[in-house]
């Protein structure tokens, strides 16, 4: 047989698996209205987290014009003081440590994270967070200790053996990742300390920290603009979003059938959904998918009771549970998974009613000095409802924590009483004053690096009680 029949061979044999597969196609089953509506319900809570976090990463590393904008990707962004109402990125941040944002872009080369070695009773964290709002993994006190050291942080596609002088190499599922620094602030008069350690702080390529030639630049990024979090559950271009980050992630294999399902709707890795081509009855039924997603999320919340140390942590705590995923990241996205820190959320009274500054004033106990059992530190922060934002106020006072206890006025019992309403409680108890706003509030507790007895559930928080 010659070469000629070969190839005629060949291309027939092509023609015919084409044909094949057009024909599979063609008789494909058409997704049903309702059948969407429930993928979309599923796609809706697969992506909120995702849709969520990059709107921060666009606000904070992207958009130049943006009030919050810290600097370029794979840069270091430190924020040399404590957040304020001000400040409005994201939900529910801490006002205890100041920040120090990284948005690592792997598609090129692992980057190189170097912290410098600082007091053993100074608290610190460098956060690692995916696309997937997955906390993949931790390098702070808890974890590496506080002697210092290099890390390297790889992504999905990256192969080699570990660098000399790496302690530790860092894998992520995604392309992007978002990593949070918390450095602890002692009192205002220690931050010229914070702003010394936040300078050691160091981000590099591999290829600069080994001293070799870069690789070739990974490809422009045309970015969209992303949506606001109430914008989420009630437009199509959810999907669009979701679908232009599909591509920056790996697909783990127990998402891959999940993933297929999404592109029967039209959520194709790396191309625009196509809104426009669809009928009014598959809008209906994509728009009705979304906000069937919003309300399981919305009551998945409210079984919580406060409790929502089992919404945060890595792919292999949370088992896949998209539904948690999405809960908490409208509950506090970017919070540390519960091994280096618990959140109890305070958004109801001793009596079971909502906090509300308007109508209420309260009071939160620590009786006989029965403080939270933690390693670093603990803290209590006001935020308005439904912002989930700081609250201004005349003493511009955020929250109440630990390192301010030798500033609070303690019971004769040894005990702390914290005072929580919208107008002052006096001149004798205003140093224990917490202001809260005139309407709906909520407060999150904050416990780092917790004891044993915490995570155990041995040590109780203490209720919110209303003054009668």
């Amino acid at each position: 047989m010659g070469n000629i029949t070969k190839k005629s061979l060949a291309f027939l044999l092509s023609v015919s698996l084409a044909l094949c597969a057009m024909t599979a196609l063609s008789f494909a089953k058409p997704v049903s209205d309702r059948e969407a509506q429930q993928i979309a319900r599923e796609a809706y809570i697969y992506g909120v987290p995702m849709v969520t976090v990059y709107s921060t990463l666009y606000e904070f590393s992207i958009d130049k014009g943006n009030p919050q904008y810290k600097g370029p990707f794979n840069s270091i962004l430190n924020v040399a003081r404590v957040f304020t109402p001000d400040d409005t990125a994201f939900v529910t941040p801490n006002s205890d440590t100041p920040y120090t944002f990284i948005g690592p872009d792997l598609r090129a080369e692992p980057m190189v994270l170097t912290v410098p070695a600082m007091e053993k009773n100074r608290y610190f964290v460098f956060q690692m967070m995916d696309l997937y709002t997955f906390n993949f993994d931790y390098v702070g006190s808890r974890t590496t200790g506080n002697n210092g050291g290099d890390y390297l942080i790889a992504g999905p596609n990256w192969k080699g053996p570990t660098p000399k002088g790496i302690a530790k190499v860092i894998r992520s599922e995604t392309q992007l990742v978002n990593v949070v620094g918390r450095t602890q602030l002692f009192n205002p008069d220690d931050l010229d300390n914070v702003k010394k350690i936040q300078a050691g702080y160091k981000l590099r390529p591999l290829s600069e920290y080994l001293g070799k030639p870069a690789p070739p630049p990974a490809p422009e990024v045309d970015w969209i603009k992303p949506m606001k979090p109430a914008e989420q559950s009630k437009s199509l271009e959810f999907f669009n979003q979701l679908a232009f980050l599909l591509p920056l992630t790996s697909v783990n294999p127990g998402e891959a059938a999940l993933r297929k399902r999404f592109e029967s709707i039209g959520i194709v890795p790396g191309k625009s959904f196509d809104t426009a081509s669809l009928s009014d009855a598959r809008k209906a039924a994509l728009l009705n998918g979304m906000a069937d997603g919003q309300k399981e999320i919305d009551a998945y919340r409210a079984t919580l009771g406060g409790k929502s140390a089992d919404l945060f942590g890595s792919r292999a705590f949370l088992k896949n549970n998209y539904l948690k995923r999405a809960t908490g990241t409208q509950v506090g996205i970017g919070a540390n998974s519960k091994d280096e820190a618990l959140y109890p959320i305070y958004d109801k009274d001793s009596e079971g009613k909502p906090l509300d500054g308007s109508s209420g004033r309260y009071t939160l106990r620590y009786a006989d000095g029965k403080f939270p059992p933690v390693n670093a530190f603990w803290s209590l922060t006001m935020y308005a409802l439904p912002s989930q934002l700081l609250v201004k106020n005349p003493i511009n006072r955020y929250l109440v924590n630990s390192p301010m206890l030798p500033n609070l006025k303690r019971d004769p019992d040894g005990g702390l009483t914290i005072y929580i309403q919208n107008d002052s409680p006096g001149a004798d108890k205003e140093a224990n004053w917490l202001p809260a706003p005139k309407g709906r509030f909520m407060m999150a507790a904050r416990y780092y690096w917790p004891k044993p007895e915490l995570l155990a559930d041995k040590w109780k928080s203490p209720a919110v009680q209303p003054v009668k």
